[in-house]
């Protein structure tokens, strides 16, 4: 295991050959220095002495005796790698059998090794014979597709030692040859590529028999096993080393196979014919088959070429019985031994397609039944049925055209110079829209219904939700005219409009088939429009009133280009920014809709609910009142108008609007003028004290009477230093003296009261942080006229004061204080007693000291 040296080494021996073979034996070298390509010497022995034959790398190394068998390259050396060679003797003679020396010159550094190997061969005499039938038919087999067919050969070994054979059966179809089956030397069978599945279905078998023969027996026989067969037999023999050695192969020709192939035709190519005629077809079977036979004929029809059927329909089968299947309008027929005629009555549009014609030969067996030996499909048959299209015109002419918008539109769809119909005929439309594009945009057609064969109308994507409410309707007014009915036609609706007649055929199974679309020229769907125009004119028919009186003005109205229009009215009034109940300026009084229905709009003054009147005088005329007009309802007045026209499904369409000229209402005075402020005692206070806030009312100019006069109170608060949130009302006194307090959520709690004549007095009890803020009030004074009529006049707002909150820190910690040392005082307590009983009694520990006895001292004497 620790050495390491040069090893040549050859085969176990002895080698086993054949007289008149070619031997080869292998010599090779390995763990050597030096150069990678190595020589090698050969020698042979008979006895003891040997003889140089072939060297290398020394051209005189040949002996006497080998130099002509090596000049005529019967022996000779194949190099196979750089470490490796073969000796080469062709022919070889029962002279050379011996023992045959490798050698190889040294390149190592030290001698290291076996430089030589020895290997003995043994020739032996040719014992194998092979030989094929004797009969004079064997040279060549005609066959037909589908027979059987059995092919023998004999071989035989008379060699001395031990040897197996092993038997091939080869074809030869193009230039080379196939293993079709083979026996091996160690018997087993071994079929070739491409035989494997014949193999196992037991097509192709390989028997022995008596003196030494091999059958090879074929079924079923296909065009692939026509060529030239032959028997190939090796001779095999152990080797020394336990493998399997070829010595010799033989082989031997028995036989040419050539099949005649069974064809099947239909007679005729594409075929086209008319809807209602008849169809007929041929399937021809070509074979040279002499003996009994029957055929099995299927005739299919598919949609595509496709020649594997499988998605083909059977439409009539005839078996080897000759027995066919039913049907009522195709027959088969046996025209002769080898021609099959199908004939279909009757043809529609729907027969169109490709025919197929399957044939099967069947032939007996010895047992009296029947067996397939070859199936065959022809190539497809196109078949193309030309309908029977009849012959008609479409005119289409619009019945009514629009004028106005939402005007009905209909379109009649007439049949005309009907010819070449049958009663199979029936007629449908499809409606179709086309809109105009401007420039070279591509024009698109939508479908917007169409009919089937049952008449049934679909939909298509454009207006069918107009078409399942009823607005566009479709009908059949005759069996010659359809008609469609937009009844409101709108702005999308423009454009070009045409139908299509489509005739369809009734087929053998009662179902409609489309025969021939004829369309329509088109027809143009457009109207005149004009702008809208709408005028309102506000007249006031008093100039002169003071407050109390009735102010009372008419809104006139004048449109064009609007059919059949209806009004509606809503009144407005701008009045001054001064007015705190309408920010925006601008008031939605009273409305009057179309149909006559009059709406309050944003009018609060509940004393006065009936005292605003918006009526129609005439169609185009309007007219407006309030009673007892008050300073407060100076402002703008103006008429809004909307003219509407009528629309689809019985609704109004809105067309345009109109706004008139202002009315102005302004109430010279030289009443009181009234002013207002806020003052407060303390604008700082601490959470839990009461906040007093007073709404003092100063007044200028001519003094009224207490009774003259009375105001509406109302607190507001914004929770900001900026003013810039929302304010929030608190509270309010109205000028009747009730109060209405808004929600809080808060624990304050709110006051209002009235103090004097002109002073109002807000006290919010118990005050808490969230009632800081800016805090004003609205005042609205009311002022009884000279007729007794109480008169609002604008609200007056003032000045913000800001009232802030404080806590009270004392007031604040005074109590967590005491609490906080009253416990922690009783927690003191409660742990001394806790640790006094303990001690006490729970921890107590006895300790027992050593009693001492008293005894007097003794004197040293007595010691």
């Amino acid at each position: 295991a620790f050495c390491r040296g040069r090893i040549v080494r050859v085969p176990k021996g002895p080698l086993i050959r054949v007289v008149g073979t070619e031997v080869a034996i292998p010599c090779s070298v390995s763990d050597y220095d030096g150069p990678s390509e190595q020589n090698f010497d050969w020698e042979f022995s008979r006895e003891t002495d040997f003889v140089r034959i072939v060297s290398t790398w020394d051209s005189t190394f040949t002996s006497e005796e080998y130099q002509k068998r090596v000049g005529r390259g019967d022996i000779k050396l194949r190099r196979s790698s750089n470490d490796a060679v073969e000796l080469v003797i062709r022919n070889i003679q029962p002279a050379d059998q011996g023992r045959y020396k490798c050698s190889t010159p040294s390149t190592d550094a030290t001698v290291q090794g076996n430089y030589d190997a020895e290997v003995q061969v043994k020739v032996i005499s040719d014992g194998l014979s092979v030989s094929g039938s004797k009969a004079r038919s064997a040279t060549s087999l005609r066959l037909s597709e589908g027979d059987s067919f059995k092919l023998r050969c004999s071989a035989i070994t008379t060699s001395p030692e031990h040897t197996h054979l092993h038997v091939t059966w080869q074809i030869k179809s193009g230039s080379s040859w196939q293993d079709i089956l083979s026996l091996t030397h160690e018997g087993k069978f071994q079929p070739g590529p491409g035989y494997e599945e014949r193999y196992r279905s037991g097509d192709i078998r390989l028997d022995t028999g008596a003196n030494d023969t091999y059958r090879l027996s074929v079924s079923q026989a296909s065009s692939v096993d026509a060529g030239a067969y032959r028997c190939l037999v090796s001779e095999w023999v152990r080797g020394a080393d336990g493998s399997w050695q070829k010595i010799q192969e033989k082989s031997v020709d028995i036989t040419t196979v050539s099949i005649q192939r069974t064809d099947v035709v239909i007679s005729t190519s594409n075929v086209s014919v008319t809807e209602r005629d008849s169809l007929d077809l041929t399937c021809n079977i070509t074979t040279d088959r002499s003996g009994i036979f029957q055929a099995e004929v299927m005739w299919y029809f598919s949609a595509s070429p496709d020649n594997t059927l499988s998605d083909a329909q059977l439409l009539l089968s005839m078996d080897h019985d000759s027995v066919v299947s039913d049907s009522t309008l195709i027959s088969l027929s046996h025209v002769d031994r080898n021609s099959y005629r199908l004939l279909v009555r009757d043809v529609d549009v729907e027969d169109s397609g490709y025919y197929f014609c399957e044939a099967a030969i069947w032939v007996p067996l010895h047992n009296g039944s029947w067996h397939k030996v070859v199936e065959r499909t022809s190539a497809p048959v196109s078949v193309v049925v030309t309908a029977l299209e009849p012959d008609y015109d479409v005119f289409l002419n619009a019945s009514k055209t629009p004028k106005f918008l939402d005007d009905p539109t209909e379109l009649s769809c007439r049949i005309t110079n009907v010819q070449d119909t049958e009663a199979n005929i029936r007629f449908t439309v499809s409606w179709y829209y086309r809109q105009h594009l401007p420039g070279d945009d591509v024009v698109t057609e939508e479908l917007l219904a169409t009919m089937d064969a049952d008449w049934t109308l679909i939909p298509g994507d454009r207006g069918r939700e107009r078409i399942q409410n009823g607005e566009i309707i479709f009908s059949k007014k005759s069996a010659d005219t359809f008609s469609l009915r937009i009844q409101w036609t709108s702005e999308s609706d423009r454009g070009d409009y045409f139908c299509v007649i489509s005739a369809w055929s009734r087929h053998r199974n009662n179902s409609w088939v489309k025969s021939k679309d004829v369309t329509s020229a088109s027809v143009n769907i457009f109207w005149a429009t004009q702008d809208y125009t709408l005028t309102v004119e506000a007249v006031k028919l008093k100039p002169f009133f003071v407050a109390g009186h009735t102010f009372e003005m008419t809104c006139k109205v004048s449109s064009k280009n609007i059919k059949t229009p209806r009004y509606s009215v809503l009144i407005t009034a701008e009045k001054p920014f001064t007015d705190q109940s309408n920010p925006n300026g601008t008031t939605r009084i009273i409305s009057l809709n179309q149909d006559s229905v009059v709406r309050l709009e944003d009018w609060t003054d509940q004393t006065r609910v009936d005292g605003v009147v918006l009526e129609k005088v005439q169609e185009n005329e309007f007219r407006y009142r309030m009673y007892q007009t008050q300073i407060s309802d100076a402002g703008l007045y103006r008429c809004v108008v909307t003219a509407w026209s009528p629309g689809g499904g019985g609704m109004w369409r809105e067309a345009v609007n109109g706004l008139s000229n202002p009315i102005q209402i302004d109430f010279q005075t030289s009443g009181p003028v009234f002013n207002v402020s806020v003052l407060s005692d303390s604008p700082t206070i601490y959470q839990g004290e009461v906040a007093d806030l007073l709404c003092i009312v100063t007044m200028e100019g001519m003094p009224l009477e207490p009774d003259d006069m009375s105001f509406d109170v109302s607190w507001f608060a914004v929770r900001s230093f900026a003013l810039d949130r929302e304010p929030v009302l608190l509270a309010s006194l109205d000028r009747r003296g009730i109060v209405t307090q808004s929600r809080r959520n808060g624990s304050s709690d709110l006051s209002l009261e009235r103090i004097s004549p002109l002073e109002f007095r807000l006290r919010m009890h118990g005050c808490e942080d969230h009632d800081f803020g800016n805090h004003y009030c609205v005042v609205t004074p009311w002022v009884r006229s000279a007729t007794g009529v109480w008169q609002r006049e604008p609200d007056i707002k003032a000045k913000p004061i800001f009232l802030s909150v404080k806590m009270d820190v004392l007031n604040a910690f005074k109590y967590p204080l005491l609490i906080g040392i009253g416990l922690a005082t009783v927690i003191g307590l409660l742990s001394c007693l806790i640790g006094y009983c303990s001690s006490r009694w729970c921890c107590k520990k006895e300790v027992q000291e050593t009693r001492r006895e008293r005894r007097r001292l003794m004197s040293m004497e007595m010691d």
